[in-house]
């Protein structure tokens, strides 16, 4: 199974972060929509992720005042992505490796989906309860 299986489930309008905007009005849009992280998108092309980890190391590093700096001034970049096509257990991997928790997925150049770890841990989970299931309807059949 690949990422593509994930995003078929996904909405398709993935919300994002520009470069310029303040990091005090980014926060607000992930408290809106309870999420924990937006690519930043520049131009078309994702330059970085905008995360509750920035946030908190904005505040330690910068107090108060980090509200009022840019999402370019403190995101995470650059943005580790994947393809379409990246195997989920392989892009589980990715995450666990580089402990990050979010992968924007990249077709030619161009943000087609934002996954999490939490969606790819549901999708696993679920592929693992359907074989299941399979498998004591076939013992049970015997």
């Amino acid at each position: 199974m690949t990422i593509s299986a994930i995003l078929a489930n996904h909405h398709r309008n993935v919300l994002t972060a520009s470069p310029h905007e303040s990091v005090s009005d980014v926060i607000c849009r992930l408290s809106e929509n309870r999420i924990g992280a937006l690519p930043v998108v520049n131009d078309k092309a994702v330059i970085g992720i905008f995360s509750e980890r920035d946030i908190v190391y904005g505040i330690a590093q910068h107090g108060p005042d980090f509200l009022t700096k840019t999402v370019a001034d403190t995101m995470t970049a650059p943005a580790i992505t994947v393809a379409p096509d990246t195997a989920i257990l392989s892009a589980l991997s990715l995450m666990s490796k580089r402990r990050i928790r979010h992968l924007p997925v990249i077709k030619d150049d161009a943000l087609v989906g934002f996954v999490s770890i939490g969606d790819l841990v549901k999708h696993r989970i679920e592929k693992i309860e359907t074989e299941a299931a399979a498998m004591r309807d076939y013992i049970s059949m015997a």
